[in-house]
């Protein structure tokens, strides 16, 4: 029984499951860069074809092989205040390495050289690690983890019938999901909308009956005091 055993054996042995994974993941970096004038090139950037079980097991291998390049990036950062464009062997470039500044150079550096050569030996290729270390490392700065995903595919492997799916690098034809509102709100929104006029016009009444009674009895006054003034006259006559 294979209790407390974490993975799949996937038909092989330890070595060479770790070999399959290593050109598995190299493969899946070499695609960001497609070199078009290649054979066999790639014709979608970041992306392979695969069993859905391999594909399980491959990007747990891979999410670890990025975060190893995001660890290195802030010593790099660090490190680039110290570094010198001197071309290599100048006189320049030679008193730069004899002076503080390249010491100071040499232990910011210390850390992000330990982190690529932990993933070179995972990968075994030069051009695989440049690319993790340059630019997948800075695509996925922002990012906590995820940094792949699986979709499976509907067709099967010709032969065995097996499972296929892609594993791909997120960020790139990336699904938008579109925002729900909720059918409520919209309700009260709209019942908020139509209350309003209502309750303008009822304000609106009392305002018109009291400037109506204001003119009546504005209209009144004068009918008012010239009957009293005819009133005085009679008295006095």
């Amino acid at each position: 029984m294979r209790h407390r055993m974490r993975g799949r054996k996937l038909g092989r042995n330890a070595s060479h499951r770790k070999a399959m994974f290593r050109n598995m993941a190299v493969s899946l970096i070499k695609t960001v860069r497609i070199d078009e004038e290649a054979e066999n090139a790639p014709k979608v950037s970041g992306r392979i074809t695969t069993t859905v079980q391999k594909a399980k097991e491959l990007r747990p291998f891979m999410e670890k092989l990025i975060t190893l390049g995001k660890k290195a990036q802030p010593h790099l950062e660090n490190a680039a205040q110290y570094a010198t464009d001197a071309e290599k062997n100048s006189s320049e470039w030679k008193s730069w390495r004899e002076s503080e500044q390249w010491n100071q150079w040499n232990q910011a550096m210390a850390p992000a050289l330990t982190y690529r050569r932990r993933a070179f030996a995972d990968l075994r290729d030069n051009e695989a690690v440049d690319i993790l270390f340059n630019e997948l490392s800075e695509r996925f700065e922002e990012r906590t983890g995820g940094y792949t995903r699986i979709v499976r595919l509907a067709t099967v492997r010709l032969g065995d019938a097996g499972e296929q799916a892609i594993i791909e690098f997120v960020g790139e034809r990336d699904r938008v999901k579109p925002v729900k509102r909720s059918t409520t709100l919209d309700s009260e929104a709209e019942t908020a909308t139509e209350e309003a006029p209502a309750d303008e016009t009822a304000s609106d009444e009392p305002a018109a009956e009291t400037e109506a009674e204001e003119t009546a009895a504005a209209d009144e006054a004068p009918e008012a005091s010239a009957e009293a003034a005819e009133e005085d006259k009679e008295k006095e006559a």
